[in-house]
């Protein structure tokens, strides 16, 4: 059966108003939109609990740790920290983290210490890395260079493509948003025609980035489904392929067993 996976979102910050205030029901519309799984991200550690607790309430939905390079709120990390939330059921990856150098709310010093604190514990655990990058190319590719991380992908990628393509050097995937179905996105889109299929991931980030046709409402996991529909577009083949090639991409890199 062709289905989708929403390889990016945060359940946890979504607005509930339009489904009755219901996780569930959410959860359903977006499989009526052939959005059958889903990875609720961590972005701090104080929402480690949050995002665990849903993905344990949820058969199809799984759940990452980490602390986001702009989110200085709360407890810092630590590898050991960082393991030992990782500990929790459906646990698949780290992150998401990286370099954010588009906001000035973290210094690069504490940025860099952070990301490389994820890549010990990602490499410890032997679970793949989830990595935000944004106007840092060169100090991020360095730092996973030196590492010698082989495992994880870019997500919500906005980069050029010589940065996706080091990316794939590496053995990353690349994870494509709703910004690549937005009118100033071409130079995106190129990239996205560039990347092969085998190695690309499709996601929301929702409650953020709304894809069009619904640009300026909320996003939701749902939305994956334009996503998916743009790559296929834009690669000129069918949205069966899309789908069925980069779920097969998403269960591979989190090493989970596809369903039916």
């Amino acid at each position: 059966m062709t289905y989708l996976v929403d390889s990016h979102c945060h359940l946890d910050r979504l607005d509930l108003d339009a489904f009755g205030g219901s996780l569930a029901n959410l959860i359903s519309e977006a499989q009526k939109l052939d959005v059958k799984t889903i990875l609720c991200i961590g972005i701090d550690l104080e929402n480690a609990k949050a995002v665990t607790d849903i993905a344990q309430q949820f058969p199809n939905v799984y759940a990452s740790i980490g602390l986001h390079p702009s989110e200085n709120e709360g407890e810092e990390a630590t590898v050991e920290r960082l393991i030992e939330l990782a500990q929790a059921p459906k646990v698949v990856a780290i992150g998401e983290t990286g370099l954010d150098y588009h906001y000035e709310h973290t210094p690069k010093e504490l940025q860099h210490e952070r990301f490389n604190m994820h890549i010990t514990a990602a490499q410890t655990l032997k679970k793949p890395l989830i990595i935000h990058t944004r106007k840092a190319q060169e100090d991020t590719l360095s730092i996973l260079r030196e590492h010698q991380v082989d495992s994880g992908v870019f997500h919500c990628f906005t980069e050029e493509y010589e940065m996706a393509k080091a990316g794939l050097d590496l053995g990353l995937y690349i994870s494509f948003s709703g910004i690549i179905t937005f009118k100033n996105a071409e130079d995106l889109r190129a990239t996205v025609k560039k990347i092969p299929l085998e190695r690309i991931l499709v996601e929301t980030d929702a409650p953020y980035l709304t894809p069009v046709p619904h640009r300026g409402k909320a996003n939701f996991p749902g939305y994956t489904r334009f996503v998916a529909e743009c790559i296929a577009s834009l690669k000129g083949i069918s949205y069966e392929e899309v789908a069925e090639v980069t779920t097969n991409n998403f269960m591979n890199l989190f090493n989970l067993n596809r369903s039916a």
